[in-house]
């Protein structure tokens, strides 16, 4: 049970000096990296609560404050953005997911406004806008309330990015987003809008690979702790999505 709950060491292997505390890093040591990381993997796997998490991690309290500096200063970004190593660019596809939101969630102050929930058909809910290669391997999370339309983050998810093709569903299509996708270098495999008066043919064939990304959201709600969102913060939700995509990476 504890393998599929923490790094092996192999993987610890490929991460470790990309975290805080190496030698001759300001602060504290980094002596218990891996087992802070397992604790943080334990709650992300398990979905509990952090008080919940086993002692051998250490205390709940003082995990929970140090995974929630790291997500501030951006570790868990930089371990994942290291870890994407020579993606398939033959195609990038886009969509997103809805997460149901817990209660506490909207809990605290500030109500929903500055933390990624909104009202949808799911009742509370986030939403994870997702651009992956074409391994189906995660390149970029966005996150927005659950209302907001999937072709609003297209251009900050293509930021940067190089493909031969872009796949996306008829939620994408549109005359901007086509544009940017012609100034990529990169041919649009996206159906057209009912509503479109001149239709755009695309590649069908082409198209039936866009199942890679949504095996590849299958994948991240293995995650319990992304399949319900429970976090109050945004940023702390965001840093849990980032490490599970580290971890498929990493497989």
């Amino acid at each position: 049970m504890a393998s599929r709950y923490e790094l092996s060491p192999a993987q610890w292997r490929r991460i470790e000096g990309l975290l805080p505390g190496k030698a001759g890093d300001p602060g504290r040591s980094g002596q218990d990296n891996w087992r802070f990381v397992n604790g943080v993997l334990w709650v992300l796997r398990s979905g509990a609560h952090w008080h919940d998490i086993p002692e051998r991690y250490g205390k709940w309290k003082t995990l929970h404050q140090r995974f929630r500096r790291w997500s501030k200063a951006g570790v868990w970004e930089r371990v994942f953005a290291d870890l994407i190593d020579d993606p398939d660019n033959n195609y990038v596809m886009l969509d997103s997911t809805l997460v149901r939101a817990h209660q506490q969630a909207a809990t605290g102050k500030g109500g929903t406004k500055t933390k990624a929930l909104g009202r949808s058909r799911g009742g509370l809910t986030t939403k994870i806008h997702m651009a992956v290669d074409g391994c189906g391997r995660p390149l970029r999370p966005i996150l927005t309330p659950g209302q907001r339309g999937d072709v609003t983050q297209a251009p900050a998810l293509l930021e940067g990015l190089k493909a031969k093709r872009v796949l996306a569903d008829k939620a994408y299509d549109s005359n901007a987003l086509r544009a940017i996708v012609a100034d990529m270098g990169a041919e649009a495999v996206i159906p057209c809008n009912p509503t479109r008066k001149a239709l755009i043919p695309y590649d069908f064939e082409a198209y039936k690979a866009r199942n890679l990304i949504e095996r590849c959201f299958h994948k991240l709600k293995h995650f319990r702790r992304i399949a319900t969102r429970y976090d109050r913060r945004a940023i702390c939700f965001l840093s849990f999505v980032q490490l599970a995509c580290a971890m498929l990476w990493m497989r």
